[in-house]
Order: structure tokens, then C-alpha cells, then sequence
């Protein structure tokens, strides 16, 4: 076709309101070079079928981030473009029904309280002055969002695009993607209506995005669920209600009953998460159609009867209204609920802006994150929550399937911090993971990997049930405590499978290392901690670089991180260079403790007297192992690294070494207590891009004296100009909970920092928190307080030193 473009700097496939949001973002980011395609008209898939709800609510931070962005952006949105849009700003009315989900909302409202949203608590009392129509039996109150309400999604769609259309981007419609191709530097996309190329190309194909990414040899983590909502016919006591007022009811969640129950014009529009669920498009029998445009599944009211009734019970207003229409169509679902946004994993210059199962209330904070991955490479908040690469590739079909349901039935549960989510498990066992689970440990995931968390001793409660709660005292308190005294008197042991590892080789492999590290590189025989940072100085990733040779490293990092820091290494990659990676030919224990060294020398041949951050060779069992003297735990101690055929017999050999000597498995909960007692970061808690290598407290890793390494402009300017955070450790007197991520900090009445871990410390016998301080209140004996679950609670900024062992004596010994 002679109008048809035949380049563009970026393509954007699918025609959603994510879509149309990142070609508005791109555009209003300058990229006006952009083209839309959409097969049918816009809003063809998930986005015509949407109730439109637009929560804030979020217990994540960055979700939280991008909704109200998105909340925000509509607000103004048809005013900016000048299109007509039904948004309704409504509130919301949030119950609950237990201590527990009070709790949750309660860190939810000083989440948002950051994020200046004022969210409020309402007592059960307080409930019918926004909700006069709701029964408040069972209630322990709710929370109100003011911010909270519903918009037309097609209204919506149209206005973003029409404001990209503004700007200079372009929309093709009826105009599907059939394939695509790399041509040199080139993607090639083939339409219909001819070829196009562009730099770069974006899948935002909605629940056909699974369809798009096997043009690119992808297979996408996703899979279909079906949800159904119902409209009812006008109330006329609503309508009544509705004119005295002048203002629509709030939207009402039930979330400890599933639901949520929304004024629909003068009626109602009642929406259930219902478990068992039903996915669609998921086996050789049901597959997805060619074309599912403006298309729904038939009505299946039979599994909502629960919560229709229960509906009724708590609005009885709803019992008088007659249905009248019955929507039930295709959501996509990842396999932890949260959408796939930024770099299309192992694919250059491709993004992923799909797979959204709140795609109305995301697609504003959506489309303003991947135009910024796009355009600068980086997103201002810490987006790995939707971040592509935290799935690595193990997710095969039936795991997505199994893991989407199980979130869409869960969809408004409490996330707690000691629950582990029972389906999909047992995905990548460790060699010895019989050995560990006979011992009684109580396993959770880590990119898959089962490792213990803690071990049930007899009468502990092991239970699902025992672990929904944010009490710090749960049935593992007490074992958890012994593992760490454990560790600090004996000796323990640490089944540690899935480091992501890799190897480093090449000529001018030291150089170019050393480019992109803040710090000093290892000399060969040693091994220390190395931190990335981005070109704005900001923390990408902590990695351990053992130095095998001159131009040999292996770089060790955490298990989640595999498909990410892989990415990032091979992005940056110099010509000539050779990046391996070994994660599944190894595994690893931790022996840490002060009888270690007598544990390794009644097993090993190795020489024990090499001190701290070296490594070497050494035979346990016969096998060939690596020892690094390091210690995540604070005590003296070593990485045993072995072969993963190997690591059996290793283990067994080291477990009956120690037994004379009070060694002790322990598990992820202790080494959590044990490392925040000394301080040391977890990664995208403590360690993410939402703060620069100097707020984090890592100024001992930069090594200024380098001509050069990545973010060393960005990171000199900020010195000059004066840290204005920095990392804390706070001491709390806490009470039942510890802080949550992302509790406020608070002193004199005003907001202050955050945590960014917190636990508690069972050598030292307090409540501990790593957060982000005001540089001016870091100062050690300056009180603060912590805003756990709605109390602030009293906390005393610590010296810049661990709480344990504050001169590594014990570490070094």
C-alpha cells in the first residue's frame, strides 16, 4: 500500500491500552518515530471486555508506583488530547475481615503515604459513612482510597492514542503482524500490508503475546484465565441515593470473600476471583483461535454462586437488581500475577509490554516504564517485579498454567513473608535434597530451586496455615533461633543450590571488568564483592568476581538474578570476550561457624590456614571442590563449591565431619537473621536501581583512582553535591511484627526513609532494620521510629558497623 510506512525507529505490536500508552510515552519522550499495528481495532483483545477499575492498591512498592502514575495521568488525560472520557474517581472501600489483612492494609497506607497518597483506615463503625448500603458483620474495618475508581477502557485507549497521533506517532489498524525477521541490524516485520523495519520492536499483544514471542524464539511465562463479571439492572433506591448525593457509591472489595462490587450507572457491576478457577487455551484440546477479536467465552455462572450470595449478604441491595449481561473473557496471567515489562530476554533490541491482568490501572504506569527502558536503557523506579527476566526459562507449560490459576484464586490473599505458595514446586531439586527434606526442612523457591528454609523440629507446626501471618513468633521462631546459636557457637550447614555463575574469559578480560565494576578487581587466588552500576551511578547488581587467572573470573550471584545479570554482562560485552554460564553444573554449601575449620579439616586436604577472601582447590570425599573463604552468615567460614555429581558424597562426608562437633543444618530464615546482624545487602531489597552505590553505602567498593568505570561521572556529582540519603541500620523495639519492606522511617512528624530489610537478630536479640535515613539524621544515637503495621515504634540509628561481630575478628579468625 503506497501510504503504508516501510521504517520506523520502533514497532509496537498490539493495539491495547498498553500498547497505545507506550506509543503515547514514546512519543511524549521524544520518540515520535513510532508505529502501532494493530490486527483488528484498537482495544480488540482484553481491553474492550475490562471492567475498568484504576486501584492504587498495591503491597508492592513499584506497582504501587506505576498505579498511581496511572491514576494520576487519567485524571488529566482527556483534558491534554481533548477527548471525552468517563473517569470516574469514586473511592474505594476495602474490608476486612481479620487482624492479619488489617495489618496489610495498614503497611499499605504508609506505603502510599510516601507515595503522597493519603490513604485512611476505617474502623467497622466508621464503614457506613462511605458505604451506606454495606452490612459490617464480621468486619475488623477497611480501608478508603479516595484515588480509587473506574474509567472507560475504550475511552481511554482512544485518548492515548489520540494523543500519540498528536505528536507524530502512527497507528495502523487492521493491520496484524504475521512474522518478523533480523535483517543486520534491522527487525523486519511483515504485515498484510507490506513490509516494515525498525530498530527496535515491542510485543504488546495482550493474551496473543505468547503467539508473538515465538517469532522470536521465545517461549513467554504465561497463560489464560477466564474471568467473568456481571452487570445488574438500575436499583431504584441507588438511583435515589445516587441524585440526593450527587455522587457514586466508593467501590466495594470484598477481598477476604473475593470480589469487588462497583456502581455500574444506577445498578451494580459484581466481579469475583473465584476459586477453582478455570484457564482456557491450555491444553492440545482447547487451543487459542486464530482471532478472538471483540469475542467472549460463554456464561459459566455456576462456579460464582458463593460469591454471588455472599455479595447479596453483604450489600442486600444487590439482591434486588435483575442481571443483565454477563461478560466473561480472556485475562492473561504470568505465573506470579504481575506483568511482563522491559528487555525481551536473550533478544537485541526487543521489549515486552504484556501479559497484564490489571492492564486498565497499569497501562499510564506502564507505557511511562517502557518508553523509559527504551529511550535511556533504565527505569526510574526499580521495575523488577515486571521485569522479563525474572522467569529464566523453567516455567515450561503446565508450570504457568498450574501457578496462574493459583494466583487468580488467591488474587486480593495476603502476601505474608514466611508463606511459600504451594503449587509448581519441586521444579529443581538440589543433589542432596533428600537428605534435607529427611532432616525436616521446610522448603521454599528461589528461580526455582527448593532450599530449605527452616527445619521442623518434633511438634512444630508445618502447617500452611501457620505460616499466614505477620507475627515474627511463628512456628519457626524457636528452630530458627537455635539454627542461628547454632551457627554461632558450633557450626552449621547451608544446602545452597542454584548461584547463578559464570565464566569470565578472554583477552582484556580484566580491563573491560574493571569498566564496569565500581571497585578493585582480585588479584588471581583471591575473590571479593564487586557492585554495577548503571551510567546514573545507581546499584544494578552485587556479584562475588573470584579471580581464577589473569583473565579468568568466575562471577557468582544470586540465584534469581541468573537471567538478568547474564543480560546485562552480554549487553556491555567487549569484542573477544567469552561469557559462560555454569549455574547448573554446581551446587554449593555453606559451612560457617567457629568449629568450620575443624569440621574441613577432619573431611579435607585442604590448607586451612589461607585467610579470609582467598579460594582454592581441595579434595572432600574424593571430589574435586573449590573453598572460598566468605561468609554471608558473619562467622568463620567457607563456600564449599562441587561438581554437582559430586555433591552428595561431599555433603555427606562434611555432614558426618561435623556431627562430632554439634554441626547443624540451617536454613534461608537464619541466614536471613545472621546477615542483616552484619549488615550485608540483599539483592532488589537493599541492593536495587532505586539507589546509587554512595546511598547504599558502598563507597569502601569505589575505587575513585580508575580513569574510568561505569556511573563513576554520575557518582563523582552526587559527592560533590552531597548524598542526600544513605544506607541506616536501626535498632527497634518492635513489638510482635518485624518492619515489612518499605516501612517508613519517621522523626519529628515527617517522613524520613524507609527500610529496605528487617529482621530479627538472634545473636544479638533485637528487632534489625536496613533502610534508606535522611543523611543529616544518620548519625548514630539518633532516635527515629519505624512505622510497623500503622504503629511507629521507637528506633535508634546504629554505628556505620556491624551489630555482630563489628570488627570481623570472628570472620577473619
Amino acid at each position: 500500500m503506497a501510504d503504508f510506512p516501510n521504517r520506523a525507529r520502533v514497532v509496537i505490536i498490539g493495539g491495547g491500552a498498553v500498547g497505545a500508552s507506550s506509543l503515547y510515552h514514546l512519543c511524549k519522550a521524544g520518540w515520535t518515530d513510532c508505529v502501532l499495528l494493530e490486527k483488528n481495532e484498537l482495544t480488540a483483545g482484553s481491553t474492550w471486555h475490562a471492567a475498568g477499575n484504576v486501584p492504587t492498591f498495591s503491597s508492592s512498592w513499584s506497582i504501587m508506583n506505576m498505579q498511581r502514575y496511572s491514576a494520576q495521568l487519567y485524571r488529566g488525560l482527556g483534558e491534554a488530547v481533548d477527548y471525552p472520557m468517563n473517569y470516574h474517581v469514586t473511592g474505594s472501600v476495602r474490608l476486612g475481615h481479620s487482624k492479619e489483612r488489617l495489618q496489610e492494609f495498614q503497611r499499605v497506607v504508609g506505603m502510599g503515604r510516601y507515595q503522597g497518597m493519603d490513604l485512611t483506615i476505617l474502623s467497622p463503625d466508621e464503614i457506613r459513612s462511605r458505604y451506606p448500603f454495606v452490612e459490617t458483620h464480621g468486619l475488623t474495618g477497611a480501608l478508603y482510597d479516595p484515588y480509587d475508581g473506574d474509567i472507560d477502557p475504550a475511552q481511554l485507549t482512544q485518548a492515548l492514542a489520540k494523543g500519540a497521533r498528536q505528536m507524530g506517532g502512527r497507528i495502523e489498524r487492521f493491520c496484524p503482524a504475521t512474522g518478523v525477521r533480523r535483517e543486520g541490524e534491522d527487525w523486519v516485520i511483515s504485515t498484510p500490508k507490506g513490509e516494515i523495519r525498525c530498530e527496535i520492536v515491542v510485543n504488546a499483544a495482550g493474551y496473543y503475546a505468547g503467539e508473538v514471542a515465538k517469532w522470536f524464539g521465545r517461549d513467554l511465562p504465561m497463560m489464560v484465565m477466564s474471568h467473568q463479571y456481571m452487570l445488574f439492572d438500575t436499583i431504584p433506591e441507588l438511583e435515589a441515593w445516587t441524585r440526593e448525593s450527587g455522587h457514586k457509591l466508593p467501590l466495594l472489595r470484598d477481598v477476604d470473600s473475593s470480589y469487588y462490587l462497583r456502581q455500574e450507572k444506577m445498578g451494580f457491576n459484581l466481579g469475583p476471583y473465584e476459586n477453582p478457577c478455570r484457564a482456557h487455551w491450555a491444553t492440545p484440546d482447547d487451543p487459542m483461535p486464530e482471532d478472538f477479536s471483540f469475542q467472549l467465552f460463554p456464561d459459566d455462572l455456576e462456579r460464582l454462586e458463593w460469591h454471588i450470595n455472599d455479595a447479596m449478604e453483604r450489600v442486600p441491595l444487590l439482591a434486588q437488581a435483575n442481571l443483565t449481561k454477563v461478560i466473561n473473557g480472556p485475562i492473561p496471567y504470568t505465573p506470579d500475577g504481575n506483568p511482563l515489562i522491559g528487555p525481551m530476554p536473550g533478544v537485541p533490541n526487543a521489549f515486552e509490554a504484556c501479559v497484564f491482568t490489571f492492564g486498565i490501572c497499569q497501562a499510564g504506569g506502564a507505557g511511562k516504564v517502557l518508553a523509559e527502558w527504551v529511550t535511556e536503557g533504565a527505569t526510574e523506579w526499580d521495575m523488577w517485579s515486571c521485569d522479563p527476566r525474572r522467569f529464566t526459562g523453567f516455567e515450561d507449560r503446565d508450570y504457568c498454567v498450574k501457578k496462574g490459576m493459583e494466583v487468580y484464586g488467591h488474587e486480593y490473599a495476603i502476601h505474608f513473608p514466611h508463606h511459600a505458595w504451594p503449587v509448581g514446586r519441586g521444579k529443581k531439586l538440589s543433589a542432596v535434597h533428600d537428605r534435607v527434606a529427611a532432616a525436616g526442612a521446610q522448603f521454599g523457591p528461589y528461580n526455582g530451586w527448593e532450599r530449605a528454609l527452616w527445619y521442623a523440629r518434633e511438634g512444630d507446626d508445618t502447617s500452611e496455615a501457620a505460616q499466614r501471618t505477620w507475627d515474627r513468633e511463628g512456628p519457626w521462631f524457636g528452630a530458627v533461633r537455635e539454627e542461628c546459636l547454632a551457627v554461632r557457637d558450633a557450626c552449621g550447614i547451608l544446602d545452597l543450590p542454584g548461584f547463578s555463575r559464570f565464566m569470565l574469559t578472554g583477552a582484556g578480560a580484566a580491563e573491560w571488568l574493571a569498566e564496569q565494576i565500581t571497585g578493585k578487581l582480585p588479584s588471581v587466588g583471591r575473590l571479593g564483592l564487586a557492585y554495577f552500576a548503571d551510567d546514573k551511578g545507581r546499584i544494578v547488581t552485587e556479584m562475588s568476581v573470584a579471580r581464577m587467572g589473569e583473565e579468568q573470573f568466575l562471577l557468582i550471584t544470586a540465584a534469581t538474578a541468573q537471567l538478568h545479570d547474564k543480560e546485562w554482562l552480554l549487553r556491555h560485552m567487549a569484542p573477544g570476550l567469552s561469557l559462560f554460564d555454569a549455574t547448573d553444573q554446581w551446587s554449593c554449601q555453606i559451612l560457617t561457624g567457629p568449629k568450620s575449620r575443624e569440621v574441613l579439616a577432619a573431611c579435607s586436604d585442604a590448607d586451612l590456614t589461607k585467610g579470609w577472601l582467598t579460594f582454592q582447590k581441595a579434595r572432600i570425599a574424593g571430589a574435586e571442590v573449590y573453598l572460598f573463604r566468605v561468609s554471608f552468615a558473619g562467622e568463620l567460614g567457607w563456600e564449599i563449591h562441587s561438581p554437582v555429581a559430586d555433591t552428595a558424597a561431599v555433603y555427606d562426608a562434611v555432614v558426618a565431619a561435623g556431627k562430632p562437633v554439634g554441626l547443624r543444618p540451617f536454613g534461608m530464615f537464619a541466614l536471613n537473621s545472621l546477615r542483616v546482624e552484619k549488615g550485608y545487602r540483599a539483592w532488589k531489597g537493599d541492593l536495587s536501581t532505586d539507589y546509587t552505590v554512595l546511598q547504599g553505602g558502598l563507597e569502601r567498593f569505589v575505587d575513585w583512582t580508575k580513569p574510568d568505570f561505569r556511573g563513576k561521572a554520575a557518582l563523582a556529582a552526587e559527592k560533590q553535591a552531597g548524598v542526600g540519603k544513605r544506607f541506616v541500620t536501626l535498632t527497634i523495639e518492635a513489638g510482635d511484627c518485624d518492619p515489612p519492606y518499605m516501612s517508613t522511617i519517621w522523626h519529628d512528624g515527617k517522613v524520613v526513609g524507609e527500610t529496605t530489610s528487617g529482621y530479627f537478630g538472634h545473636r544479638v536479640g533485637k528487632v534489625i532494620a536496613l533502610g534508606m535515613l535522611r543523611a543529616d539524621l544518620n548519625v548514630a544515637g539518633t532516635r527515629v521510629e519505624v512505622e510497623i503495621f500503622g504503629r511507629r515504634c521507637p528506633a535508634v540509628v546504629q554505628e556505620d558497623a556491624p551489630l555482630w561481630d563489628a570488627k570481623n575478628e570472628r570472620l577473619r579468625a
